[in-house]
């Protein structure tokens, strides 16, 4: 497992982000991954007063979801693949009875089904049979590779999407809430990498006779990374616009 850094003033003064620096940030909501590591490069290269610097990030995260988000600087971009194979944790709150193209709020409520069924009793006896080996086939809003380019552009442009089936293993899947009045799911889960979460609302939807969408989501952890251990942007960019640092200290 590898060790990662988290992103405090303490410890930002002993960084070499050229060498390579692994650190932790809890994604804000509405900001794509590249958004984050936008900014990260951004403010680093104006304080070090340089025009270019490696930085990527380990595992994207939708712009409709928030939490960790595993940022790599420097030569420690090598690891980037290392790091996305990490097992990941999400809490995720699934709305019954309604189902969206994107599997989320990003499009509007495309279909409605009946819930009078649907009980406690019902999802206790659903929910374990996702655990385990599962073949998912992605969502067509998703950064899977058609012939070269992303699905979601391509399902954006009104194109049918054709995605294969993946192989993903979910370790834990534990119910969390269940609102009946409002027919709404939370559910904490533990999975491996590749695995869509609103690809999973929608299975579950189907398998309980009804649909589901993705209201909300969290992603908790990433390999032993904990989202209470991340760092803010806003108390990322405190630190580096108030910190007096030089070339001497980061590289």
């Amino acid at each position: 497992m590898l060790s990662i850094v988290f992103a405090r003033e303490s410890l930002l003064l002993c960084m070499d982000f050229v060498k390579g620096e692994i650190l932790a940030f809890d994604k804000p909501y509405r900001w794509t991954s590249f958004d984050v590591v936008g900014k990260v490069r951004w403010l680093l290269c104006k304080k070090l007063g340089v025009k270019k610097l490696k930085v990527g990030h380990s595992g994207t995260l939708d712009p409709l979801a928030t939490g960790v988000v595993v940022v790599c600087t420097g030569k420690k971009t090598k690891l980037i693949d290392q790091l996305q194979a990490h097992q990941k944790e999400y809490v995720a709150t699934l709305q019954l009875g309604a189902t969206t193209p994107s599997f989320d709020l990003e499009k509007e409520i495309d279909a409605t089904y009946p819930t009078e069924h649907i009980t406690r009793d019902l999802i206790e006896e659903v929910i374990p049979t996702f655990t385990g080996e599962q073949w998912q086939v992605p969502p067509m809003f998703s950064a899977v590779k058609v012939d070269g380019k992303r699905a979601y552009k391509l399902a954006r442009q009104g194109e049918e999407v054709k995605l294969k089936a993946k192989l993903l293993v979910i370790d834990e899947i534990e119910i969390l809430d269940f609102l009946e009045n409002k027919m709404q799911l939370t559910l904490r889960i533990v999975c491996s990498k590749g695995t869509y979460i609103r690809a999973l609302a929608r299975d579950i939807g189907q398998r309980l006779n009804s649909g589901a969408h993705l209201i909300a989501l969290r992603r908790t952890r990433v390999g032993e990374v904990r989202v209470e251990d991340c760092m803010t942007i806003e108390e990322f960019i405190n630190v580096i616009d108030n910190t007096n640092l030089t070339d001497n200290e980061i590289k």
